[in-house]
């Protein structure tokens, strides 16, 4: 299998590592065939590529194995934000693009990481409209390989409310988690979120809470979470520098 390295990966804090190890714990709750799990939001820069790595990262410390597959095709940030470094030494390589649009075979864009227990499939490169290459057959058949590799894996997928990428990536998956911005996204937009990817047959597992100031949360009494299985957790935001680029 080929190789990458993980470059820019920062340490969680105590709180952090908590969070996380919780999420990883209640997913073992949502039930043995959930294991294809897209991970979404209503807008961008929500840090739902952030929760991806990290859970990704959680779970293969605790000797799980997990798979990660970069689906944002049109604007992926985890090849500069992560220093995703090639066999190579180049900073992209083959990717899902590359398999999906027949260029490539499937054992060329899945790559052992220098995580151990995590495999890994990069974007590969950005697709403008890649609704095509999602609607075809291999992309389904790519998941179901990595089911059988990993004991998870993780579909880092385009924001619902901003394109119909994830609704279409929602077919192929058992679940979906939503990164959620604590006090940005409103009811109605969550609502309609949940309804979109519902629609496609992929069950919502739960939400998670990204930007929260942990003191001033711990000190609210009503808050209620989204989750049908429960409060997953939060998680800070080690990834400001590189949203407010996207802003930019």
């Amino acid at each position: 299998m080929k190789q990458l390295k993980i470059t820019k990966f920062p340490a969680l804090d105590y709180a952090g590592n908590e969070a996380f190890n919780t999420l990883s714990t209640n997913l073992s709750f949502a039930g043995a065939s959930v294991k294809k799990i897209m991970i979404t939001s209503c807008h961008a820069a929500e840090g739902k590529s952030y929760l991806s790595m990290n859970l990704m990262r959680t779970l293969a410390q605790r000797g799980i194995k997990v798979a990660l597959v970069d689906a944002d095709l049109r604007r992926s940030m985890v090849n500069s934000d992560y220093g995703l470094k090639y066999e190579d030494g180049r900073s992209d390589g083959k990717g899902l693009s590359h398999f999906l649009a027949g260029m490539v075979g499937m054992d060329e864009v899945i790559y052992q990481t220098d995580i151990p227990n995590a495999i890994m499939v990069p974007v590969g490169r950005d697709v403008p409209n890649p609704l095509a290459l999602l609607t075809n057959s291999h992309f389904a058949e790519l998941l179901d390989m990595l089911a059988r590799m990993a004991d998870y894996v993780i579909v880092d997928a385009p924001p619902v409310g901003v394109v119909i990428d994830a609704a279409e990536i929602a077919k192929a998956c058992d679940g979906t988690l939503i990164a959620v911005n604590y006090n940005d996204v409103s009811r109605q937009e969550l609502l309609d979120v949940k309804q979109q990817i519902e629609q496609t047959g992929c069950p919502i597992l739960g939400t998670v809470l990204n930007q929260v100031d942990y003191d001033n949360y711990m000190g609210r009494k009503y808050y209620k979470s989204y989750s049908k299985y429960g409060k997953y957790g939060y998680y800070r935001k080690y990834y400001k520098r590189s949203h407010e680029a996207e802003k930019k």
